[in-house]
């Protein structure tokens, strides 16, 4: 990849330019809208919801009757032999028969305790827990994808400020050959100047595959849709403004994670309804409408039918009343009880756990707005400082090792920068997450 750096002076500061690349300018924008469309996670979860809300849309089938119809259609083949009382003998072969019946019969629950109301309740609690789970996950993969998009910007950054001490380097590597060839200076000065730039160029190398790793991995996020070759932008933006109030208020509200364990007491108080159902009777509405033929071809008792017919419906109602199954019902209403109380347990922990997820991720945004606000301060010093010792050893007015320790304090003081942007923008991303903004 070929840079190209331009350096301009103002006042008593070095201003250095973006490295140039030709290469497409991709969004946070772009990456998070393929994120929600192409992302697995989101895909996996979508795929849960359907399977949720198919349960549900058929749910209404617990209320309809139960309809099935039968039929067959049989043929005998059969030799018969009978001896009678009188001792007469009467045999047959080859007697044919055909038997032919059907049956449609229908079998509705009018009443079982209630428990059909429960049961198309908790499908829909199921499937509404269903869609929140899918908000769930699309924020966490937001907020993926902002980490490491910026993760991106921020290692282009190092990249840009090692390039920068490069210029400053190739600098030093001048001088201190000059100094050397008039007899002023030192030729340890010139060896560790080159030393130092050798250093940068391999950080180079190393910064260039930590930045294509990181592309690849936020690629890999958007299931591969972003172009092979491609760029970020250049700035961290970070919200200043948040406030601890304004993000823990009605918290468990907003937080989908959290909205989907009330979710899970509620199908669990749900399916407690259900198992309390099964102790009360159950009355069915029964009919059928049955028919059925037999012909007999050739018989050997005079009081064999030859022909039977026999149609017609009947209809009526059936009572099923639990008095004794081993005690069942009773242990599958206390395990029901019991499921209520774990997921009420996991709903407060959880709410405890965001509470204090809120609480940590403000401390570190807070802190790291004042580190910001020192670091942004800081890097102006640093490059004053560093441009003044450079003038001067220029005229010999100050040391190598003055010059080798402005520099170092720079690179220190743009590591410190960007690890604040960064630090910054992370937990402004973790405030967001928890109470769902980066979805609004």
């Amino acid at each position: 990849m070929k840079l190209r750096l331009v350096i301009v002076v103002v006042g008593s500061a070095f201003v250095f330019s973006k490295p140039v690349r030709a290469q497409e300018k991709v969004e946070l924008d772009q990456v998070v809208a393929l994120a929600l469309e192409q992302n697995y996670d989101v895909k996996l979860y979508k795929n849960y919801a359907e399977s949720a809300s198919a349960d549900d849309k058929y749910s209404i089938g617990v209320f309809l009757p139960v309809i099935n119809a039968n039929g067959s259609r049989i043929w005998n083949n059969s030799d018969q032999k009978q001896r009678l009382a009188n001792n007469t003998e009467r045999e047959s072969n080859g007697i044919q028969s055909n038997n032919l019946n059907g049956a449609v019969q229908l079998t509705w629950t009018l009443f079982d305790g209630a428990k059909m109301f429960a049961t198309r309740a908790r499908l829909s609690e199921i499937e509404q827990q269903g869609e929140l789970n899918v908000k769930a996950q699309m924020v966490n993969t937001v907020a993926q994808v902002v980490n490491n998009y910026y993760n991106v910007v921020r290692q282009e950054q190092q990249l840009k400020a090692i390039v920068e001490q490069m210029t400053v380097s190739e600098e030093r590597v001048k001088l201190a050959d000059r100094r050397l060839q008039v007899g002023t200076g030192a030729k340890p000065e010139l060896l560790q100047a080159k030393v130092d730039l050798n250093a940068q160029r391999t950080s180079v190398l190393q910064q260039q595959t930590i930045i294509q790793q990181l592309k690849d991995q936020l690629n890999g996020l958007v299931n591969m849709k972003l172009p092979p070759v491609y760029d970020v932008t250049d700035t961290i933006v970070i919200n200043l403004e948040l406030k601890e109030e304004e993000i823990a208020t009605n918290i468990e509200n907003t937080n989908y994670s959290l909205l989907s364990y009330r979710k899970n007491m509620d199908v669990a108080a749900l399916a407690l309804r259900e198992r309390q159902g099964e102790r009360l009777p159950v009355f069915n509405f029964t009919s059928a409408y049955n028919f059925s033929r037999n012909i007999n071809t050739q018989v050997i008792n005079d009081f064999t039918l030859l022909y039977n017919r026999n149609k017609g419906f009947n209809y009526g109602f059936t009572v099923s009343v639990p008095i004794l199954n081993g005690f069942a019902n009773r242990r599958n209403i206390q395990q029901a009880h019991i499921m209520v109380d774990r997921q009420t347990i996991l709903y407060e922990q959880q709410k405890i756990q965001v509470d204090v997820g809120v609480k940590n991720a403000y401390v570190n945004y807070n802190n790291a707005k004042k580190v910001l606000l020192i670091e942004e301060e800081n890097i102006l010093v640093a490059k004053e400082n560093l441009y003044i010792t450079l003038e001067s050893f220029k005229r010999s007015a100050t040391t190598f090792i003055e010059l080798r320790t402005a520099q170092q304090s720079l690179a220190d003081a743009y590591n410190r920068l960007i690890n604040a942007r960064y630090l910054a923008k992370l937990a402004e991303t973790e405030l967001l997450r928890l109470n769902s903004g980066l979805l609004k």
